[in-house]
């Protein structure tokens, strides 16, 4: 099948969303188990707990049990109130990390009510596309207080739906900073898959969107996803790879298989590069990440680090690649944007 499609369905109840681009899974996304503390995106009306001395915050209470932990939080003091929003998920038996730079996405905008200024997506190259995009936010934002970014999905989209998206995330943002409540409580749960794939895969449009159950069924996605609880990851030509979570990192071993040319290891490597962020996006991985990577020449670690690069550029999950160790491995530190795909598949 070729082009962009995606698909909304479940999986074993829960929604779950899949970006197929010429009959190959790109992305996939699946709702956290009900019992899971929300993800990425949810806003609590939190209280100060206490400063984790040596960590440069404080813990937060964020109620039903739940606790947060905010890096720079100085002149903050136990029992004080604030708003704070989860930024990435947590990693096993520690504190939900938390920020109080609040920011309300939707698909054509993300308002930021703590960074003043109106401004376009550098995506968005085209003067007079940019010239209209900034009149009609400068419009929709007259006399309303905060900063507002248009994202790359606006280009080309109509005035009205511009103005209704801006609208609606205002209205949001009012509704969040206008509570007076004092009790640590959820505010704004996080975005399901079906409303992450609607906000988040506009860009390209989709050739076409299935909304219905059994469509994961229709095109290969089960059977994808099964695939995706292996470690294994065949790279062509009988090179293979082999993704580990441990409790510490993601371990990412790199084997050339059969093939024991010279130029082997190189081809393995370059193929495990263009397609790691796919695999750790679907696996749903992130925190630290080694590449034990197939024998190659140290002559040929540019050519691995610039697939690398331009791999990693395509991605929206920020990764920093961190580079070589004095062992020859290669390190990166992904940002932890999504569940894991074991945890969430339990």
């Amino acid at each position: 099948m070729k082009g962009r499609v995606v698909l909304l369905d479940e999986v074993n109840g829960a929604r779950a969303a899949a970006l197929l681009v010429d009959g190959r899974l790109e992305d996939l996304l699946i709702d956290p188990p009900e019992d899971h503390p929300p993800g990425p995106g949810a806003i609590y009306r939190g209280v100060v707990d206490r400063p984790m001395k040596g960590q440069g915050g404080v813990t937060v209470t964020l109620g039903e049990g739940k606790k947060g932990f905010l890096r720079q939080a100085k002149g903050l003091a136990p029992g004080e109130r604030l708003l704070v929003q989860v930024s990435t998920y947590a990693e096993p038996d520690k504190a939900q990390p938390v920020t109080q730079r609040l920011l309300f996405k939707s698909r054509y905008a993300i308002l930021t009510p703590d960074a003043l200024g109106i401004n376009v997506s550098r995506s968005i190259r085209d003067d007079h596309e940019r010239d209209r995009l900034l009149e009609i936010a400068h419009d929709t934002m007259a006399h309303r207080d905060g900063g507002l970014i248009l994202r790359s999905a606006a280009e080309g989209a109509s005035e009205e739906a511009v103005a209704s998206d801006i609208n609606q995330m205002t209205e949001l943002t009012l509704i969040v900073f206008e509570d007076q409540s004092d009790d640590p409580e959820l505010l704004l749960d996080a975005p399901d898959a079906h409303e992450l794939a609607w906000r988040d895969w506009a860009t390209p449009a989709p050739d076409d969107v299935r909304n219905r159950r059994g469509s994961f069924d229709d095109l290969g996605v089960y059977e994808a996803i099964q695939a995706l609880q292996g470690p294994n990851v065949p790279l062509g030509g009988g090179a293979h790879a082999l993704i580990e979570p441990t409790r510490a990192l993601i371990a990412v071993d790199v084997n050339t298989g059969r093939d024991t040319s010279p130029a082997a290891g190189l081809k393995a490597n370059l193929s495990l590069a263009r397609d790691l962020p796919r695999q750790l996006r679907l696996r749903g991985l992130g925190g630290q990440i080694t590449l034990d990577l197939a024998p190659m020449p140290k002559k040929d670690r540019r050519a691995f680090e610039t697939a690398l690069r331009r791999a990693f550029k395509a991605d929206d999950v920020d990764t920093t690649l961190a580079g070589w160790t004095p062992l020859g491995h290669y390190e990166l530190q992904r940002k932890r944007a999504r569940l894991p795909l074991s945890q969430v598949l339990k």
